[in-house]
C-alpha cells in the first residue's frame, strides 16, 4: 500500500515596494534579488550570498551584479552589500581603490598628507590617489573614514 505524506506548507507573507518594478535601469536579476531580500528581512543578518543566489536561481556573480544595481538605485543599503560581499568582489572598484581601502583599514588614523606621501613609495601620483579616494567615496566605502571622506569631496 502506498501512502502519500503531506509536506509542511511554509508560507510567508511580506510586502515589497513596487518601486523596484518602475526603475528603468534594473534588470530582472536585480528585481529578483530585491524580492528575495525582502522575503527574508528577518533572516537578513544570517543569510549568505550563496543562499541569496540559490533562492534567486542565479550565480553568485549575477547576484553581486544585481545587488550593485540595487545599491546604485538606493534600494538596498550599501552597508548590507559591503557586509555580504566585501570590497574585493565589488567590480565597481579598481585595484588601486581596493588597495587604498585595504591600507586605510590597517592604518585607521592615517591623514591625507601621510597618504599622499605614500605616492612616492607606490609609484602613484597624487592625482591617482585622489582619484581612488573619489572612487571609494562614490561607492560608499569611506563611511568609516570621515577625514578621508572630507578630502574626497
Amino acid at each position: 500500500m502506498m501512502t502519500t505524506e503531506t509536506l509542511p506548507s511554509y508560507t510567508r507573507n511580506f510586502t515589497i515596494s513596487t518601486e523596484v518594478f518602475h526603475k528603468p535601469g534594473l534588470d530582472i536579476y536585480s528585481q529578483m534579488i530585491y524580492i528575495v531580500l525582502s522575503s527574508c528581512t528577518a533572516d537578513s543578518a544570517a543569510i549568505t550570498l550563496s543562499e541569496i543566489a540559490e533562492k534567486g536561481r542565479m550565480t553568485e556573480k549575477q547576484t553581486v551584479k544585481a545587488m550593485q544595481l540595487l545599491v546604485d538605485e538606493q534600494l538596498i543599503p550599501h552597508k548590507l552589500f559591503r557586509k555580504m560581499i566585501g570590497e574585493f568582489q565589488d567590480d565597481r572598484l579598481s585595484w588601486a581603490a581596493k588597495g587604498l581601502l585595504t591600507y586605510c583599514k590597517e592604518h585607521t588614523n592615517i591623514t591625507i598628507p601621510e597618504l599622499l606621501s605614500l605616492s612616492d613609495q607606490s609609484g602613484e601620483d597624487e592625482h591617482s590617489i585622489r582619484k581612488a579616494l573619489l572612487e571609494l567615496e562614490r561607492n560608499g566605502y569611506l563611511e568609516e573614514f570621515p577625514e578621508l571622506s572630507k578630502i574626497a569631496n
